[in-house]
């Protein structure tokens, strides 16, 4: 028989590098997850609110995504179109885990939204950039679909390219911004406007500390490792894609949207980079509508592990309505 503790020792030595609660790297490469394994299939049971179903974007990169459709959808009336993209630190989850399957399935059926909800590739295997350059290969494959001609018939026949939203959580809402900026640039080629975009608990950061982070060194420490560890040829704390605020990122003018809703929670750290966003976009000329809410009494992806609690019914809410409103005006 073999001796567990002896292997526990083994496994030790071997671990590279260590990310309590998200995953171990070991010297010769394995990445263990410890988070974001789990698997829900998809269902397009004609009984349930809310059909989905699996569909490869890019074979080559292996980005794919779940597609969501309400039930009550006729042929008659187009959906708003949701391009989700979900949190993880950039190195864990996906959009079939069961937290995020559960928690997009719930905003459809609120919202009566089509979404798309993007499989990205993943840090260290697929270091950043590659998060982004896949979400942004999503938006293009959806953007396909402008003139009801793409390979997905679900957006042919369901989807209002009139009324497009960005939307993601923790990294993905990190991601939503990127794609913003991308958007908005004047050499951007994408053949397809940005409505909308939604940044729930988004993951900014910063090496100078901002509010609250000041007081908990620890956690400040363990920020910075991640943002080195996802992005390591340029673990630069105040590189844009990380610190849209900081003195070298681009101007805020160029979010390329109508409206932003950010999302914070009271008990978060990263709540004071969220409003610190918010004010910033508000005053930056950009000639969009900034709003921003603050759930209170709640931590970092509250909505993900407590999907029937009244605060992450009432976020779901909140996005429903921001999917759902008239437009601004023109500027």
């Amino acid at each position: 028989m073999e001796d567990n503790n002896s292997n526990t020792t083994d496994a030790q030595q071997s671990v590279a590098r260590h990310l309590p609660g998200l995953l171990r790297v070991f010297t010769d490469g394995r990445v263990e997850r410890f988070i974001g394994n789990d698997f829900v299939p998809p269902s397009i049971n004609p009984q349930a609110p809310v059909a989905s179903k699996d569909i490869t974007i890019h074979p080559q990169t292996n980005v794919s995504a779940r597609l969501f459709l309400p039930q009550t959808t006729t042929n008659h009336r187009k959906l708003p179109l949701v391009i989700y993209v979900h949190g993880g630190a950039f190195c864990v989850s996906s959009p079939f885990t069961a937290n995020h399957h559960n928690y997009v399935s719930a905003l459809v059926a609120e919202a009566k939204v089509v979404a798309v909800s993007v499989k990205y590739r993943l840090a260290p295997d697929h270091p950043i950039p590659a998060a982004y350059e896949d979400s942004w290969a999503a938006l293009e494959w959806v953007a396909s679909h402008r003139n009801k001609s793409g390979p997905e018939p679900w957006l042919n026949e369901h989807a209002n390219f009139e009324r497009v939203f960005l939307a993601g959580d923790s990294a993905g809402a990190n991601i939503v911004h990127n794609l913003t900026m991308m958007a908005g640039n004047p050499n951007s080629e994408l053949p397809m406007d940005i409505l909308g975009a939604c940044l729930v608990h988004p993951f900014f950061w910063g090496s100078i500390p901002v509010g609250s982070e000041a007081l908990n060194p620890d956690m400040k420490g363990m920020m910075d490792e991640l943002w080195a560890f996802v992005f390591p040829s340029m673990a630069d704390y105040d590189d844009p894609r990380i610190n849209p605020v900081g003195e070298g990122a681009g101007s805020l003018e160029w979010v390329g949207c109508r409206r932003v809703l950010v999302c914070v929670a009271e008990k978060d750290v990263l709540r004071d980079r969220g409003w610190l966003y918010y004010n910033a976009l508000s005053r930056s000329g950009w000639m969009g509508v900034a709003e921003i809410e603050e759930t209170e009494g709640v931590d970092h992806g509250f909505h993900l592990s407590g999907l029937g609690t009244q605060k992450t019914i009432d976020l779901i809410k909140s996005l429903a309505l921001f999917f759902n409103r008239d437009p601004p005006p023109s500027i």
